[in-house]
């Protein structure tokens, strides 16, 4: 594989530095993206950066992860219009721990040669006071070069603190301890970063005498102008206590058919000819096309067996499932599910007895207005309890019938789906 090549056709390439794929392609190379811990997990903005690692690497080359122990105390200010608010070093580092894990389940660091690598630049400055920087590092560049970058310009009306005009000292010299240490030669990142990358290179060029490249790719964004890796509830996480992997597999599904192309060539792992095979293919199927990368996407972040409990919720939330789907469901797809319909919450001890399920319907729950109509829908074999039909308004439901004890699943008619919970 071609790296720059590869970026190219899957449209990922935005800028890159002259020389850059002559470079890689004398020999195997490292190349590097950093990540500061600013949240304590990573989102799929940041997945974006994690694919161009894992093609990096595919290619042949060794892929660094630089963990923002340091940068992150200071604030980035690319891409921002105002001051970000500084987190406290037990947050942050706390943040970067639950981040590193992330890392290992998308890059290989154990195959060789090129195995990926992380480091953390904390390292570099720990033994450096404020005296040494001003001097080995802020000699380097000169305040008109620093200002003459986007990230700077954009700010200097709303208001741009030392602290973050110097993040892009932090990250050059970042870059040339990398260059230094580990014979990292090249530096990729989101395009709002090419402003600190380039920064890097003049860097090494200065203080080394040596050669160094950048490439970036274009900030992903939705058909609709709106901002990647957002939903109606914020932000998608790679982390599933934060978004769960039913709700990661759903944005995939839901997604807009004009950017399924985009998406597959940003995120999948499929070959160029693989890739252009299924678009011809299934050029008038875009809904099977969001199929397939959401089940590699689901797969790939939170493992085989949360994508079959995801695609099972999907299944009997919006497809004819069948009740073998629902009895095998385990509780935290029941969870799922009763998150995403209506719900009611009762005693358990309702149930003891036997409930009716006309009373049920009604008293209970609200699902139907009156005794009445809940006698002509279960008349009219309306009515479903755990994918059982009702066939008589004198069917009671006892606790046996609760799911793990707890859940009981209620269909009014083929759209009307209704989680009752037992507590």
């Amino acid at each position: 594989m071609n790296f720059i090549e590869e970026l190219k056709w899957r449209g990922m390439l935005q800028d890159s530095t002259p020389g850059v794929e002559e470079h890689l392609t004398e020999k195997m190379r490292a190349g590097y993206i950093g990540f500061d811990p600013t949240a304590p997990a990573l989102t799929l903005g940041n997945f974006v950066q994690i694919q161009i690692l894992r093609l990096f690497q595919l290619s042949g080359n060794k892929p660094v992860v630089l963990m923002g122990g340091a940068t992150g105390r200071i604030g980035d200010p690319s891409g921002k219009d105002q001051e970000r608010i500084l987190k406290s070093f037990d947050e942050l580092d706390k943040n970067l721990e639950s981040q590193k894990t992330n890392f290992y389940k998308f890059l290989d660091f154990d195959c060789g040669e090129n195995s990926a690598i992380m480091r953390n630049n904390i390292d570099f400055y720990n033994e450096m006071n404020v005296l040494d920087f001003l001097r080995d590092v802020g000699k380097t560049l000169t305040v008109s070069y620093m200002m003459s970058k986007d990230s700077v310009k954009n700010r200097l009306e709303t208001g741009l603190s030392f602290t973050e005009f110097s993040y892009q000292l932090l990250q050059s010299y970042d870059f040339q301890r990398l260059f230094e240490n580990d014979d990292v030669t090249l530096q990729m990142g989101g395009s709002d970063q090419w402003g600190n990358i380039t920064s890097g290179t003049e860097f090494i060029r200065r203080n080394l005498s040596a050669k160094a490249f950048a490439v970036t790719t274009p900030l992903l964004t939705k058909s609709d102008g709106k901002k990647f890796g957002k939903s109606e509830q914020g932000n998608i996480w790679l982390d599933a206590a934060k978004t769960s992997p039913y709700k990661f597999y759903q944005f995939w599904i839901n997604a807009d058919d004009k950017d399924i192309q985009k998406f597959t060539r940003y995120f999948t792992l499929k070959s160029h000819e693989e890739i252009e095979a299924r678009e011809t293919e299934l050029a008038e199927n875009p809904r099977e096309q969001k199929r397939l990368l959401a089940e590699e996407l689901t797969v790939r972040v939170h493992g085989q067996e949360a994508h079959y409990a995801a695609q099972n919720v999907s299944d009997l939330l919006f497809k004819k499932a069948d009740k073998n789907t629902l009895l095998g469901m385990d509780v935290e797809s029941l969870e799922i599910v009763s998150q995403e319909i209506p719900s009611f919450n009762l005693k358990k001890e309702a149930f003891d007895a036997g409930l009716n399920i006309v009373d049920l319907l009604t008293e209970h729950t609200g699902i139907v207005a009156s005794n009445g109509e809940a006698r002509r829908s279960i008349k009219g074999n309306s009515i479903s309890v755990n994918k059982s039909k009702i066939a008589s308004h004198e069917v009671n439901i006892s606790s046996d019938a609760l799911l793990h004890g707890k859940y009981l699943m209620v269909e009014n008619g083929k759209k009307n789906k209704y989680v009752i919970i037992a507590e």
